[in-house]
């Protein structure tokens, strides 16, 4: 019996014409091949083709890329053919003998392996971009896809040029940093112009022109009406004012829409809050216009002010405490009389001028601390030092200062207090951990030799005393055990002020 074919149809047992999958008999099964098919020109390119001999075919070609390069087997460039574009200055002649891979860049080179590697008959390799050194500057930038019309044979690359694509990159990189930068500018613009309107001391709202209702209010406003910020927004402004001053009010924001201009009026709160004088002005933004409502103490009040100014100024004056006022350098700018008892000098004209940390700390370590405390943290509470005199004097104080960096002389101010006066420590062990916290508090006042020679007294002064107690005040048997002479033990005792020496000890 005759084996059938595989193809043959289960059915009837006759096989299938070639490609035929319409028989209806057979279930047909399509298997993806291991190895692709190569790319096929469509139907009209066969026909194409044989029309073209090889100098047609050069001329499509060169017709329809900007440059097209014949390379051997080996990568070298054979021919070089460019089109209607402007590729002429761009040295492309010299090209010809080279290998097709030293032409471009450094990393461009594995762009033009794989396009070389994957040259085959059966298509055209998929576009990549590649970049040529230009002797105009800037790299050359062109598009490559390549073809191997025959196995074996030369490729075919070619090239489209992409310099007004990449100028179109590069000119909407360079738009992009530009609305950055206005977008940069416009956010600092509307950070000063909200730090301002937050810190300003004169109280101002904004309102929508045509409902006169609040948008925006700032804190000084919000201190003078007495009521909250949120409960303000989306009110009417008329109604912050009493009657008459809320007709006063819709009177100038008309006359302001229609004119552009209005005066000032004075105006009375509401809730008692007090009388206040009204300046408007209008702008647009967003496409809408609004008004700057600006409230300031009426006339009787700004006359008062001073008033008050001179009465602080002259309790300031009396105060028995050291009061003085420095400019950002920490020279006197003035002083009162506490203040010039303490530097020990007769009027402020003596002091005007010169530096405080002439007369303020131990060293000048300590004046140091002081001031770069003071303008890290804006405040410094009870910081104890001393003051020196003019002629010698010290006294033990504590500082309290502020910097005030804002208004229109940027200044620091110093009250100066006299130290409360402790009581000495005992001799006992309670007294020493309170000499030692002493000691520590000294650091960042201080230099660290101060400090060592002042911890080596505290320490000498102690043992002598220790020596004293274990040996119930049995000089002789001190000195032993301290390793002491007698007459080096009482000089020690002298300049610490322990105990009492007689004329006999001492010339001991």
């Amino acid at each position: 019996m005759p084996r059938q074919s595989p193809r043959a149809c289960l059915k009837c047992g006759r096989e299938p014409a070639e490609r035929d999958f319409s028989h209806h008999h057979n279930v047909v099964t399509l298997i993806r091949p291991a190895t692709p098919i190569p790319q096929r020109p469509p139907g009209a390119l066969p026909h194409i083709s044989a029309l073209l001999d090889g100098g047609a075919a050069g001329m499509v070609v060169a017709a329809t890329t900007d440059l097209s390069l014949l390379v051997d087997a080996e990568g070298v460039i054979r021919e070089t053919t460019i089109g209607a574009g402007t590729l002429g200055g761009e040295g492309i002649e010299s090209w010809l003998g080279r290998r097709f891979i030293d032409t471009v860049t450094v990393e461009s080179r594995p762009k033009i392996d794989a396009l070389l590697r994957d040259a085959g008959a059966g298509g055209v390799t998929r576009w990549r971009q590649v970049n040529h050194p230009s002797p105009g500057g800037a790299d050359l930038p062109i598009r490559y896809s390549t073809i191997r019309p025959q196995t074996g044979g030369p490729i075919l690359v070619l090239g489209r040029d992409l310099r007004a694509v990449a100028a179109l990159q590069r000119r909407l990189a360079d738009t992009q940093q530009a609305l950055e930068r206005d977008y940069d500018r416009v956010r600092a613009a509307e950070t000063r112009y909200r730090l301002l309107f937050q810190l300003s001391g004169e109280p101002v709202l904004v309102l929508d022109a045509g409902t006169r209702r609040v948008s925006e209010v700032n804190p000084a406003a919000v201190r003078l009406l007495g009521r909250a910020a949120k409960r303000l927004i989306g009110q009417d402004a008329v109604d912050l004012f009493d009657p008459a001053g809320g007709r006063d009010l819709h009177a100038l924001v008309a006359g302001l829409r229609t004119t552009g201009q209005a005066g000032d009026l004075v105006a009375r709160l509401a809730h008692g809050r007090g009388e206040t004088r009204v300046s408007a002005s209008l702008f647009r933004g967003e496409s809408a216009t609004s008004v700057l409502l600006r409230l300031s103490a009426s006339q009787g009040k700004a006359s008062e002010m001073p008033v008050a100014a001179g009465t602080a100024l002259d309790v300031i004056g009396r105060m028995p405490e050291g009061f003085v006022v420095t400019d950002l350098g920490r020279r006197v700018l003035t002083a009162n009389t506490a203040f010039l008892e303490l530097v020990q000098l007769a009027t402020e004209e003596q002091v005007r001028g010169e530096p405080l940390a002439r007369w303020l700390g131990r060293e000048e370590t300590e004046a140091q601390a002081l001031f770069s405390t003071l303008t890290d943290h804006g405040s410094v509470r009870r910081f104890g030092t001393v003051m020196r005199g003019s002629y010698g004097s010290v006294e033990a104080v504590e500082i309290a200062a502020v910097a005030v960096p804002a208004g229109t002389q940027p200044c620091l101010g110093f009250s100066i207090r006299p130290a409360p006066r402790s009581a000495a420590p005992a001799a006992s062990g309670p007294g020493m951990p309170r000499s030692v916290e002493q000691m520590t508090e000294l650091v960042g006042r201080v230099s660290m030799k101060t400090l060592v020679r002042e911890s080596t007294d505290l320490i000498e002064k102690l043992c002598i005393e220790a020596a004293l107690r274990i040996t119930r005040d049995n000089r002789a048997s001190a000195a032993e055990m301290l390793g002491l002479s007698r007459q080096g033990l009482y000089a020690k005792m002298r300049r610490y002020g322990i105990g009492d020496l007689d004329g006999s000890e001492v010339g001991a």
